[in-house]
């Protein structure tokens, strides 16, 4: 847990989803997020947390439901939002926190 709140005290926005191996929309995701990261680069850090295997670290930030989505920048969280979202919402508000 001390390397995640490295990556989230750091400069880069960090998107995290919060996910789960049996939920459909959160495997619809991943080619999103494939796309994202390949479209903003080192402009975001993408990561990626099994809420089954990770208890508590979903515990600690409450996630009801997946996938669950959330964006940190130097560990202050900025933005959180439960469901599926578009590539280019996403690219929207990650700019809005650089």
């Amino acid at each position: 847990m001390s390397n995640l709140t490295e990556i989230l005290n750091g400069d880069t926005p960090v998107l995290i989803d919060f996910f789960a191996e049996w939920c459909g929309p959160c495997k619809m995701m991943t080619p999103v997020l494939k796309d994202l990261k390949d479209d903003l680069g080192d402009g975001v850090i993408i990561l990626k947390i099994d809420v089954d295997k990770n208890n508590a670290i979903a515990a600690k930030y409450q996630i009801k439901g997946v996938p669950t989505f959330m964006i940190f920048k130097q560990g202050k969280m900025l933005w959180r939002q439960s469901g599926m979202l578009q590539k280019q919402d996403l690219i929207e508000l990650i700019n809005k926190f650089k």
